[in-house]
């Protein structure tokens, strides 16, 4: 009995004649495994393929729909902007004002005023440009009517003239030292010139103040809309992105809606902050919606071990215990035809399993409650 070698497919064989049959049937079986081999990796490949196309359109929608919100803010955040802009441009017109022509003559006039009037000058000129709140023109009218009333009580001349120019430069209380002025022949020159310098100090921190806003905005603007394509995590603070997102809802929130931050000591966690935003985007939305645009947001942050929840909580009308169910799923809205795509809940949960936490709501009438769990890694 002669033994016989041969290869098949990289496969050796050492058979005797009369095991021909068997070892042909062993041949016929590995092809069969080698075609199933080569079918398995072709699907394989197809299907990483189909997962990644399916990634890249799970992306390119959270940034559309990340679009889809700015656009519906954009006219606030335009306001936002202008508003400042406006600030800056009246204020830079007192500073013009406010010339060498005027410091050249205050110089000459205020070398002839009384060490008295030099004295109210300089106290009137401290309690200007020290004042820390802000009056809204209600309250102004207001205070001119009492403070004007007060001083004709005590035979001041011109009361109304000197009480305008008293809360134009936010001083409307206390001005018992001041009544000696007031009844001196020097009144005028030293209240006017004070209130000019008052007027000059006050339109720069103004100009600060509006650069530091306008700034902020446009800071926000960039964040929100920048798009990773690198697709990597990043360490990242989710304190700053929900404050990048109430940023931007600022012209929405501040006409009835009183934000409650309950912030705690979380760290930097690895995350996708760009789709974060758009969690928060969405959960900030959707309460603003359910409150009419009139309530309380509170916004609470904690760690526990390995853990971070986030709490978005709104005092509106609550959702219907039946709707709950199904509020996560695609293309499910309670909105009016146009408002709402259905998907904005169906992306936020996606983008919390991509980072591998979770997303519940709680809902009774006149609160509900969105939470965020993620893991800290």
């Amino acid at each position: 009995d002669k033994v016989k070698a041969f290869a098949v497919g990289g496969v050796d064989f050492i058979t005797k004649p009369f095991q021909v049959e068997e070892v042909l049937a062993r041949i016929e079986t590995h092809l069969k495994i080698c075609s199933l081999q080569q079918t398995l990796q072709e699907k394989n490949q197809d299907l990483a393929m189909a997962l990644h196309q399916l990634q890249a359109t799970q992306d390119h929608l959270i940034q559309s729909e990340k679009m889809a919100a700015l656009g519906q803010l954009i006219a606030g955040i335009a306001h936002e902007i202008n508003t400042p802009l406006g600030i800056i441009g009246s204020s830079i017109n007192n500073i013009a004002n406010f010339s060498d022509e005027f410091l050249e003559n205050f110089t000459e006039t205020y070398q002839q005023l009384s060490d008295e009037s030099k004295a109210y000058f300089l106290a009137l000129l401290y309690r200007a440009t020290n004042q820390k709140v802000l009056f809204t023109s209600r309250e102004k009218r207001k205070f001119k009517q009492q403070l004007a009333a007060d001083l004709m009580a005590e035979s001041v001349e011109n009361a109304e003239e000197i009480a305008d120019t008293l809360v134009d430069m936010e001083i409307y209380k206390k001005i018992e030292e001041f009544l000696p002025l007031f009844k001196s022949p020097d009144w005028e020159v030293v209240l006017n010139s004070a209130y000019q310098f008052a007027s000059f100090k006050k339109s720069i921190s103004l100009i600060q103040r509006a650069t530091a806003k306008s700034g902020k905005v446009v800071f926000a603007l960039k964040t929100y809309a920048h798009f990773d394509s690198k697709l990597e995590k990043v360490q990242a603070d989710l304190h700053d992105g929900i404050e990048t997102v109430l940023t931007l809802y600022q012209n929405q929130l501040k006409h009835g809606i009183e934000v409650v931050k309950n912030y705690g000591d979380l760290p930097q966690i690895m995350c996708y902050p760009d789709d974060l935003n758009q969690v928060w985007t969405n959960l900030v939305h959707n309460a603003l919606q359910a409150m009419d645009y009139k309530g309380i947001l509170t916004i609470e942050t904690r760690q526990q071990e390995a853990s971070i929840f986030l709490k978005f909580t709104d005092n509106g009308k609550g959702i219907p215990s039946e709707v709950i169910p199904k509020i996560f799923q695609p293309f499910f809205t309670t909105k009016s035809a146009g408002e709402g795509s259905g998907l904005g809940l169906d992306i936020v949960r996606k983008i919390v399993e991509k980072h591998e936490g979770t997303i519940a709501v709680d809902s009774v009438p006149g609160q509900t409650t969105f939470t965020v769990w993620l893991p800290i890694y």
